[in-house]
């Protein structure tokens, strides 16, 4: 095995993420390459990277997660991939055991990591989040991103996955507007990625499923014991589920309209025709 098998890039997309930034950049510097594909931020964030003599940065327009993250995966130059979103930091712990695994002759294809989430300062030990685990390590050459999804991509395997022991930090919740901005554009997005696979709406749909989604977080899923932080993050990843299907809705009534005008159209054009 030779040295490039053991090297690391560290990918990332931004949208004005100058808040935590900096501290991203900072856990994965250990890496070989540090690659950045950002949306066009406004607040700095591009300017602040460009400044970086260890970071490449691309600016590119944001279609959806997927589309992105493939587009930043293709301009690795590693087989190594460590993938992290703009408001994750490495801990050091993370950092040993990320470098002893990719050094390892009988690594696996893809490793899941546990995540911390931080509401602020504080860590939201419940609310849903207590056994979220995404891959973030994976051999380029054995993983793609799906194309059927618009949020939450998923990434397929061609081999075996493990599971990393030290977590990755998430700075999840920078202040109550930002996370709610957040999760009304992952509805949005969500309900895009349900309409292109033909699912529906329905009364039943729009009412019970952000109701239940809050009752599951808060109650089974012990949202309560993180007290007011709890409560604000499940109402928000509630209201995302109402967006989706709200957005849902609107997107079959639209369809639907258009349909209408084009037979309203095509029955103007056949009278049209017979009367001249």
């Amino acid at each position: 095995m030779s040295n490039s098998d053991h090297k690391l890039s560290a990918l990332i997309i931004t949208f004005n993420e100058m808040e935590h930034i900096k501290k991203c950049i900072a856990s994965v510097s250990f890496a070989d390459e540090i690659i950045v594909v950002d949306s066009y931020s406004t607040d700095g964030t591009y300017e602040y990277l460009s400044a970086l003599p260890n970071v490449q940065v691309i600016q590119r327009p944001f279609k959806n997660f997927t589309d992105q993250k493939s587009f930043t995966l293709n301009k690795a130059s590693n087989d190594w991939i460590l993938f992290v979103d703009a408001d994750e930091v490495v801990p050091s712990s993370l950092k040993t055991e990320i470098t002893q695994t990719i050094h390892d002759p009988n690594a696996l294809s893809a490793y899941w990591f546990y995540r911390k989430f931080m509401f602020k300062n504080c860590e939201l030990n419940y609310s849903g989040w207590q056994t979220d685990k995404n891959i973030r390590l994976f051999k380029k050459s054995q993983c793609q991103f799906t194309q059927n999804k618009l949020v939450h991509e998923t990434l397929q395997v061609n081999g075996r996955t493990g599971v990393l022991r030290e977590k990755l930090i998430h700075y999840c919740y920078k202040g109550y507007s930002d996370y709610k901005a957040k999760m009304v554009h992952y509805g949005r997005l969500k309900a895009k990625e349900l309409y292109a696979h033909k699912k529906s709406c329905n009364i039943l749909k729009l009412l019970i499923k952000p109701i239940w989604k809050f009752a599951y977080n808060y109650f089974i899923r012990l949202g309560f014991i993180d007290l007011h932080r709890g409560f604000t993050v499940c109402y928000l990843n509630a209201l995302s589920v109402y967006i989706r299907y709200s957005e849902l809705s609107k997107l079959e009534v639209s369809a639907k309209a258009q349909k209408t005008i084009g037979k309203e159209a095509y029955k103007l054009n056949n009278v049209d025709i017979v009367t001249n």
